[in-house]
């Protein structure tokens, strides 16, 4: 069995490892398109990726390039399971129906990752946030919200992956959770978009590999 195919199998077996899980229980989300089930491929060994590209390198550029744009992308979580979506809810506090500006995902102290290279534009705390992070991605801003502890600084560049705290319940939570807010030009849109775009790239990336000669 050559270098690719062992790679392409490497990859499918990671995108096989976890999956998103979601609870649609709102309205008025800001896409018409479903929230999907989507194979997540976060965890990945770089040592072993590494070894094998570097073992057939002189042949498969191609390889490498591929490794490249699979990793500058990242999911914020090593798992993904969506407990709150974007657009109106119960509100947990009020009771009252209100609508939710982000993404709610289920952790405990879990590592949270940039999704994509950018630079750090705010790190802070308040009532609402608790602990958070925001970065810039051209046009998209994403914060990370009710963190316990934050690993990065304002001017920071990141890359996707690079990780930028730990999952908390600072602020106002009913408990430990990630909130996720994502803004293209200032305004606020459902972040499921990323996590969709970031699923696509990683499938893409294999799908090439597999068709690679």
């Amino acid at each position: 069995m050559n270098i690719r195919n062992i790679l392409m199998m490497v990859l499918l077996s990671l995108m096989s490892g976890t999956t998103i899980k979601a609870q649609f229980n709102t309205v008025g989300r800001l896409y018409n398109h479903p929230a999907n089930k989507t194979k997540n491929p976060q965890e990945i060994n770089p040592s072993l990726v590494d070894s094998l590209i570097l073992n057939d390198s002189l042949k498969n550029d191609s390889i490498k390039e591929l490794k490249a744009r699979f990793m500058s992308v990242s999911y914020p979580l090593s798992n993904i399971k969506i407990n709150s979506s974007y657009g109106y809810r119960k509100d947990p506090f009020s009771g009252r129906r209100k609508f939710h500006n982000g993404l709610d995902l289920h952790a405990r102290s879990s590592g949270v990752f940039a999704m994509l290279a950018g630079e750090v534009v705010k790190v802070g705390q308040d009532r609402v946030s608790g602990k958070y992070v925001t970065l810039k991605h051209g046009s998209f801003t994403v914060s990370y919200c009710h963190l316990s502890r934050t690993f990065a600084y304002q001017g920071q560049t990141v890359k996707a992956g690079d990780t930028v705290g730990i999952t908390g319940s600072t602020g106002r939570s009913t408990g430990e959770h990630l909130h996720i807010t994502l803004k293209k030009n200032g305004e606020y849109i459902d972040p499921q978009f990323l996590l969709d775009y970031i699923t696509s790239i990683r499938w893409a990336c294999v799908l090439m590999l597999a068709t690679e000669s």
